[in-house]
């Protein structure tokens, strides 16, 4: 079986292994040489790196038995893209979807970045950023002395920081996982009043933002997750088996 897997996430990297093992072959797409790094070496998979748009991804497709998207779950547009292809190439598409968290009782929920931002915009203090480098710039709007950022340490983050008026002192750059204790450090040593994520679910660090949050009287601000139908990795997992179970 020729799978290719939209990755990039943690879920997508352990199919993508578990693939391998029972014998697929595998084609892994990731966005960066920074995830391609993050994939690893595994026999059996062939990573390709770099930004594909949905006319990029249809001779990717081509002649391959599965699509699997498991791509960020807020990665929206992508995933549009990449089930377009899937359809324009023949091939059966499967979404892995990380499951959305039971937001605590709390948490200021916002329907994206710019609705954050109008939140934050009647409050004082100063606020960490946790959502990634392409959402920073809306919130440029709250002034660069009270914007902090954590952000993977490449060089398109430090591009995105500058875009959005984040002064150098204020960004860290720095690759998870992040534990609880790191978080409360984190929200001490920078005086942080708010705390604004995404729902990454476990494998984001979501409880470990919300306990950080929680100790250090922080107010956590999420950006709702997009509505999305998908699948569990062991609901995706168990239909590759069953299909490769019908091809011998």
């Amino acid at each position: 079986m020729n799978v290719v897997v939209f990755s990039g996430t943690t879920e997508g990297r352990a199919l993508s292994y578990a693939l391998a093992e029972l014998g697929a072959q595998v084609t892994v797409c990731v966005a960066t040489e920074y995830g391609k790094i993050d994939q690893g070496f595994c026999p059996g998979i062939q990573v390709k790196s770099g930004r594909l748009e949905q006319a990029d991804m249809i001779p990717v497709l081509q002649d391959k038995t599965l699509c699997i998207d498991a791509t960020h779950p807020y990665a929206t547009q992508v995933t549009q893209n990449i089930r377009e292809a899937a359809a324009q190439a023949g091939v059966v598409y499967k979404r892995l979807l990380r499951p959305a968290s039971q937001l605590p009782q709390g948490c200021l929920v916002a329907a994206n970045a710019q609705e954050a931002v109008r939140m934050l915009q009647s409050m004082e203090g100063n606020v960490l950023l946790t959502t990634g480098a392409k959402e920073l710039l809306p919130f440029a709007l709250l002034g660069k002395e009270r914007l902090y950022a954590r952000v993977l340490p490449l060089e398109s983050s430090l591009h995105a920081c500058a875009q959005a008026g984040i002064q150098p002192a204020h960004i860290i750059a720095m690759q998870g996982p992040f534990g609880a204790e790191l978080n409360k450090a984190l929200l001490h040593q920078y005086s942080i009043r708010y705390l604004v994520t995404k729902d990454g679910g476990s494998p984001g660090g979501f409880w470990e933002k919300w306990e950080a949050s929680q100790a250090c009287d922080v107010q956590m601000v999420v950006i709702r997750r997009p509505e999305e139908d998908g699948e569990s990795y062991q609901d995706v997992l168990d239909f590759c088996k069953e299909w490769m179970a019908g091809c011998r």
